[in-house]
């Protein structure tokens, strides 16, 4: 737990929402026994993954099944300390992608998201939060890309603006990936 609170610690919040959310993860990571798996029903950690193209033009999204809005791919640390490796399994399974590389290994974006209860696998899940950093990912447009019917249905590459446009969830187009489109503008 030590790399990631080190790594979390010396990252640089690029605006309010992520000075707040960092303390926040701070100091979730040093109450917390076990910050890797679902066990910890309060939050555990998760990472995202923002797809750019080489043009820096679109972005790789996914219709996701729960939140019923286009949105990044990511998933749950599930045990694995390496949440880069985390983003990197997110994408292939969410999306079939296979060729696409990190820009950074470093942390692009970090953030305290809030999950409402909802039916997973035929079981309900409580509420909870999701302590998620984000990595900024590359990859060709022209490779085969295919939705995981039980978490997506449909993945697509969009403009910078016209993703924001798919969003459905107003916080993460005004707060996140808003943000995350600056971050691959300013890679011109």
């Amino acid at each position: 737990m030590e790399e990631i609170y080190t790594e979390i610690l010396n990252y640089k919040p690029r605006n309010e929402q992520e000075e707040h959310d960092r303390e926040v993860m701070l100091q979730w990571l040093k109450e917390t026994d076990d910050p890797w798996t679902r066990t910890n029903k309060t939050a555990h950690l998760t990472a995202s993954a923002w797809i750019t193209d080489p043009t820096h033009q679109y972005v790789l999204m996914a219709y996701h099944n729960i939140y019923h809005s286009w949105a990044w791919l990511g998933g749950h640390a599930d045990g694995d300390h390496d949440l880069l490796r985390v983003a990197e399994k997110e994408i292939q399974e969410e999306s079939s992608l296979k060729n696409f590389h990190p820009l950074s290994s470093h942390i692009c974006s970090l953030e305290v998201l809030t999950v409402d209860g909802h039916i997973k696998h035929g079981s309900y899940v409580s509420s909870h939060l999701h302590m998620n950093v984000t990595y900024l990912f590359e990859a060709e447009m022209d490779q085969d890309i295919h939705n995981k019917p039980d978490e997506n249905k449909a993945v697509g590459w969009f403009g910078l603006d016209e993703a924001l446009e798919k969003c459905s969830e107003p916080w993460f187009r005004d707060h996140i990936y808003s943000k995350l489109n600056d971050l691959v503008r300013d890679l011109h």
